[in-house]
């Protein structure tokens, strides 16, 4: 249940976010979620994509700095407290978040959550015993 994320090196200089986005675009690669955070001089973008490795080959051929980590999406009930009470779940496990962003997705049943934690395994585990749906890649790329 475990989904690849991409995060690429983006120099905070414009138009280089839209390099990026238009060479995985150009390539028929569909983005499905992103998250960017800056610095003074750079910028972490973070994708999930429907075919990881190859935007990972395409965009070190570009020359820029990329890696992949695994990452957890699940939904999230939308009502006040919905993210607070899985937090919670998971804090009582001695789960670390590293970071955290949302996305739109086909989903109606919620809210789409993509988290880094420390312990992914006992992450899944845990989110799986209770109503919390953790959602596979396949489920995200259709």
């Amino acid at each position: 249940m475990l989904i690849k994320q991409i995060s690429v090196f983006v120099e905070n200089k414009p138009g280089k976010l839209s390099e990026v986005i238009k060479e995985i675009g150009d390539c028929g690669i569909d983005i499905h979620a992103l998250s960017m955070a800056d610095t003074t001089d750079f910028g972490v973008l973070r994708l999930i994509v429907n075919e990881p490795e190859k935007v990972k080959e395409i965009l070190k051929n570009k020359g820029m700095v990329v890696k992949t980590n695994e990452v957890i999406a699940i939904v999230v009930e939308d009502k006040p407290g919905g993210l607070a009470i899985i937090l919670e779940n998971l804090k009582e496990k001695g789960i670390g978040i590293e970071y955290i962003y949302a996305f739109i997705g086909k989903n109606v049943n919620g809210a789409n959550v993509v988290m880094k934690v420390d312990k992914p395994e006992v992450a899944i585990e845990a989110l799986g015993k209770t109503d919390v749906v953790v959602v596979p890649a396949a489920d995200l790329f259709r």
